[in-house]
């Protein structure tokens, strides 16, 4: 296979790959839960139960008072009427490119509702669909105060004897929120309650192109899966039921996630719903039971933030996973290790996009060589080919006998010029979701007009500079294509994908870019070696 061939057969390995992810995007459909489970959660989705998991879906609209706390990377909206946290806005990422907005994550206006909503249901619950629980505090505002590391916040509610605290735990430098549930039973009774914890958020569609998809929807980890995602669509297609020991349950966008990560050493229920145009994801941990005179605390975590992944990793087993890589995970962590380690030393994304794919094409040099190898030996058999053809004619089994006698007297791989470009396309897919899925690239500036890798460059300058390398590259193709068919496609390939590029993150431009132009010096490097071995002629 000559290197225009392979170029074509890249070419179509990779839009087949884009196609592909997107229609398991928009077309997957999971199997849908057993009738009688979903017949079960959808009874119980109005009026809460101790024995399915269900949502409650009380409207907090005109009730309670909003109250917010801080830290150093992120400020929560909560309202007192049920807790739940309302907004999260985060700090340090900007909503748009020099904007002075901070983004926000969690929110609940006329755009959309995204909430976290937790707190505790059962027999002595204080949650319900007939109403949440009106938490009391006194103060408006809570900060992290400097050189303080850790903010408590209790709500405090009184019912029947019994002492109820929602206590919110901000840590500094932390996208981790501790939600624990302290319960002093000052009844002469036993109580029991069950908590529970799910996000709400507005039934939407992923966005996104072919070129750059991006997922909006549900996902969740269970002792059984590390991973999955659980989209909007398969939320009203049919309601998630599992029984986990620890899990979490989360809702995905790009760069962005919330997810509820309950006590991991305790039996949860994990579930999804749909109402009112709001999808719910969310867990119901065990039935505590609480002895008159006792007292006893259940733990959570609310995690709102950018997708870091050693951060989350630390958080909750797989929660990283939620930066999803697909299929090409395990050569993405550690190109993403590799991205993150080279942008340590250069202090620039751009040039470390640069430095792994000289990493990259280092690493791929002797497949490269073998490459160009197996062309030039094959193209000095070209004559003796052609004289096959003419004296066996149509008699295609001695001719494909002949041939690889032929090869094997010479030492020639046919598929030595292929093999090497089918070998590299796992990685080049493994590149283009490290590239997708890094936060650590949104709003990351280069050189000059390129202010965000994340982003489609603004006068499409790096597309037309990989559409012209990809034309010096095609014509430095030591052997022309014979089809005139073929000859036509590839004639037209650099504008083609050019044109495909534009849609494309400056981020995954500038790395197609530098690798056509490392190939081309690698390719003249070959070349002289191979003139000197009287393996290459230009002719």
């Amino acid at each position: 296979m000559n290197s225009r061939s392979g170029l074509l057969a890249l070419a179509l390995l990779f839009i087949s790959f884009l196609v592909y992810q997107q229609w398991q995007t928009d077309f997957y459909a999971p199997k849908p839960v057993a009738a009688e489970q979903q017949a079960s959660v959808a009874s119980s989705s109005e009026t809460p139960s101790s024995s399915s998991p269900a949502t409650v879906t009380v409207d907090n609209q005109g009730k309670g008072r909003t109250i917010t706390l801080s830290n150093d990377v992120v400020r929560l909206s909560i309202n007192t009427y049920g807790g739940d946290v309302v907004g999260s806005e985060l700090l340090h990422y900007a909503a748009e490119l020099d904007s002075q907005d901070r983004f926000i994550l969690l929110k609940d206006n006329a755009e959309g509702v995204y909430v976290a909503q937790s707190g505790l249901v059962g027999k002595n619950g204080i949650d319900s669909a007939a109403g949440r629980a009106d938490y009391q505090v006194e103060g408006e505002q809570f900060a992290l105060a400097e050189g303080q590391d850790e903010l408590r916040v209790p709500l405090t509610l009184e019912k029947d004897g019994v002492i109820y605290r929602k206590i919110f735990i901000l840590k500094r430098g932390s996208y981790d929120i501790g939600v624990d549930f302290e319960i002093d039973n000052q009844s002469n009774a036993a109580i029991e309650v069950q908590p529970y914890g799910q996000l709400k958020h507005t039934l939407v569609e992923s966005s996104g192109n072919v070129a750059m998809p991006t997922y909006t929807g549900g996902a969740y980890s269970s002792s059984e899966t590390n991973y999955k995602k659980y989209s909007f669509d398969d939320m009203k297609g049919a309601n998630l039921a599992v029984d986990t020991k620890a899990g979490w349950v989360a809702v995905l966008q790009h760069y962005f996630v919330s997810a509820w990560i309950p006590d991991q050493d305790a039996d949860n229920q994990l579930y999804t719903s749909t109402a009112k145009n709001n999808g719910f994801i969310g867990y119901r941990g065990p039935v505590t039971t609480i002895a008159a005179g006792a007292s006893d605390t259940i733990k959570s975590s609310l995690w709102t933030g950018p997708k870091l992944q050693n951060e989350m990793g630390s958080v909750a087993n797989h929660l990283d996973l939620t930066v999803d890589y697909g299929w090409a995970w395990f050569i993405a962590k550690p190109l993403f290790w590799l991205l993150t380690f080279i942008q340590g030393l250069v202090h620039n994304w751009g040039l470390a996009i640069i430095g792994v794919t000289l990493v990259v094409k280092a690493i791929l040099y002797p497949l490269t060589k073998a490459q160009y190898t197996s062309m030039a030996k094959m193209r000095m058999l070209q004559p003796k080919l052609q004289e096959m053809r003419e004296r066996f004619g149509d008699d295609r089994q001695r001719m494909s006998q002949e041939m690889m006698k032929l090869y094997k007297e010479e030492k020639v791989n046919p598929l030595g010029g292929c093999l090497p470009i089918l070998l590299q396309m796992p990685i080049f897919i493994a590149l283009y979701w490290t590239f997708m899925e890094a936060v650590e690239l949104r709003h990351a500036p280069f050189f000059g007009w390129i202010q965000d890798l994340s982003a489609q460059d603004p006068y499409y300058i790096l597309p037309i500079l990989m559409g012209i390398s990809m034309y010096l590259l095609q014509k430095m193709s030591p052997t022309p294509v014979a089809d005139p068919m073929q000859q036509k496609v590839m004639n037209f390939m650099p504008l083609i994908f050019m044109v495909f590029f534009l849609f494309f993150p400056a981020g995954l431009v500038l790395y197609w870019l530098a690798s056509n132009l490392i190939t081309i010096a690698q390719q003249q490097l070959i070349y002289r070696g191979l003139e000197k071995k009287g393996l290459h002629s230009r002719k």
